[in-house]
């Protein structure tokens, strides 16, 4: 079968990037089940958080075996791999790169022999602290005159390293939920992690809880997962949140807990905007019903005088109908999205690419044509989706076209799992509102406020990272030159004394 090799087709304009995705993240420990097929439609269920690469890890109580890929989780996996993946404990990854290149070897999850077997370990977030990671590793004991190494160049991957290689005061190596406990309290950034070894699964998550992390109750056994959507479709009962600062492990004697560092809740208010599945509940607030409400209270702070509201399908749809609820304007379906457009690993022609926007919307002139229409959307990047859509109303006949957008403008970068553009090419950094509509074409361009988005989600805004709207971090940054996605790569290049742990074999 052919293998795809990462590229996204969210590029139909040139030079346009939209909010690239988290990854996801799926565990199960389950006696008994197909724990493979399990984790595969969790994964499925997560496809949205990342579509680059993915891969499933499996135990069978004395031996861990790894499948993984780079394409979409359909394309990874078909009937023989998961079956040639037996067991009882499972962890699956779906992902999109925020730290390390697009490449296989970065493909997760990863896996290290350790003292006492071995670990299999999937990453979703992004660490702040990389360069001091990769420090760690590359102090970490030597085995037959070796600096322990990593064949990848990401933090997820250095992590890994980390939790293998720990021993006590004495040299004895610890075990992977000693480790853990003894390595996760230095790890800064945002981090959902589902791990195992060969008898246990692992789930853990950042004292802030920037990403989410759910835990489901099977028949037979335990679930873990990025969103409470990915239970849903394996069968599984949504029990609780993995807390900020806590430590799960399951095996054959249940479920336990500790904490490795205190909670300070800080979740990312971008996975009510955009990230997470309508379907999903965050925090006890469910997604789409924030979105609805987004889209009322941006109604009332900026109305319109039209004929129609529109949405940019899908991710705008729920703010839309809650924008046609609360200014009391028809809502209706002004653009058609092709189903099929989310992925292909296929380049369009020149003449294909020239058509843009239209890859993936195409309007309803019948519809549209002589109406003033709100064009509903979940954010602006850098504006080329919009203008061009812009462009395309118009040309189908739309008498006046008036831009809502249910977030902020996106002013800063986020440093905690969303790939967007840099500062420099964010649409917001040095125009104003004004200057940014007129720059799309509009009739009118208006945002909805921090606090009214904030307050769409029931969450209490110090317990939200809104970083990338108002330049809040929810901690210490190191300095700009120990962060970017190619900070590992940069320092193989460099022969920085961290590079030691990255040489690869």
């Amino acid at each position: 079968m052919p293998r795809g090799d990462g590229r996204l087709n969210h590029d139909l304009l040139p030079g346009e990037k939209g909010p690239q995705d988290a990854c996801g993240v799926f565990g199960v420990w389950a006696p008994g089940e197909e724990v493979a097929k399990l984790t595969y439609f969790g994964l499925y269920a997560l496809q949205h958080r990342g579509q680059e690469s993915a891969g499933i890890a499996v135990s069978n109580g004395s031996q861990i075996l790894v499948f993984k890929d780079m394409g979409l989780v359909s394309q990874v996996f078909d009937e023989t791999s998961l079956g040639s993946l037996q067991g009882h404990i499972a962890v699956g990854h779906a992902r999109y790169s925020t730290t390390g290149a697009s490449v296989w070897e970065n493909a997760q999850p990863t896996f290290r022999a350790t003292a006492h077997g071995s670990i299999a370990l999937g990453h979703n977030g992004n660490l702040v602290n990389t360069a001091q990671l990769a420090e760690m590793v590359a102090d970490l004991p030597r085995e037959n005159g070796r600096a322990t190494q990593v064949a990848a160049t990401n933090d997820t991957d250095l992590v890994t390293a980390l939790l293998a290689g720990q021993t006590d005061d004495d040299g004895k190596p610890l075990t992977i939920e000693e480790a853990a406990t003894k390595i996760l309290p230095d790890v800064m950034g945002a981090f959902s992690l589902v791990f195992m070894d060969e008898q246990t699964l692992y789930a853990a998550r950042d004292p802030q809880g920037i990403r989410p992390l759910v835990l489901g109750r099977l028949e037979r056994g335990w679930v873990v997962a990025s969103e409470s959507a990915a239970l849903d479709i394996c069968g599984a009962t949504f029990v609780r949140e993995v807390e900020p600062g806590e430590l799960i492990a399951i095996d054959e004697n249940g479920l336990r807990s500790s904490r490795f560092a205190e909670a300070k809740p800080k979740g990312c208010v971008f996975e009510y905007v955009y990230l997470a599945r309508p379907d999903t509940d965050i925090a006890g607030r469910n997604v789409y019903l924030s979105r609805v409400e987004m889209g009322r209270k941006l109604a009332k702070e900026a109305p319109a005088d039209a004929d129609l509201v529109i949405a940019t399908p899908e991710s705008g749809t729920p703010a839309a109908v809650g924008y046609a609820e609360a200014s009391g304007i028809p809502f209706g379906v002004g653009l058609v999205k092709n189903a099929y457009v989310g992925r292909t690993f296929i380049q369009p022609s020149q003449t294909i690419r020239q058509l843009g926007i239209r890859l993936k919307l195409n309007p309803l002139k019948d519809v549209i044509q002589g109406k003033r229409l709100v064009v509903v959307d979940d954010s602006i990047v850098r504006g080329n989706t919009q203008r061009a859509l812009v462009k395309m109303l118009r040309e189908a006949g739309a008498a006046e076209v008036h831009i809502r957008i249910s977030s902020p403008p996106v002013k800063w970068p986020c440093f905690f799992g969303i790939d967007f553009a840099t500062r420099a090419e964010l649409i917001a950094n040095g125009m104003s509102i004004e200057e940014i509509g007129k720059s799309l074409g509009a009739d009118s361009l208006s945002y909805i406020s921090i606090d009214g988005m904030i307050e769409a989600t029931t969450i209490a805004k110090p317990n939200l990272c809104r970083a990338c709207f108002d330049g809040e971090y929810p901690m210490d940054l190191p300095d700009p030159e120990l962060l970017g996605k190619q900070l590992l790569e940069t320092e193989l290049a460099s022969g920085h004394a961290a590079a030691d742990a990255l040489r690869r074999p």
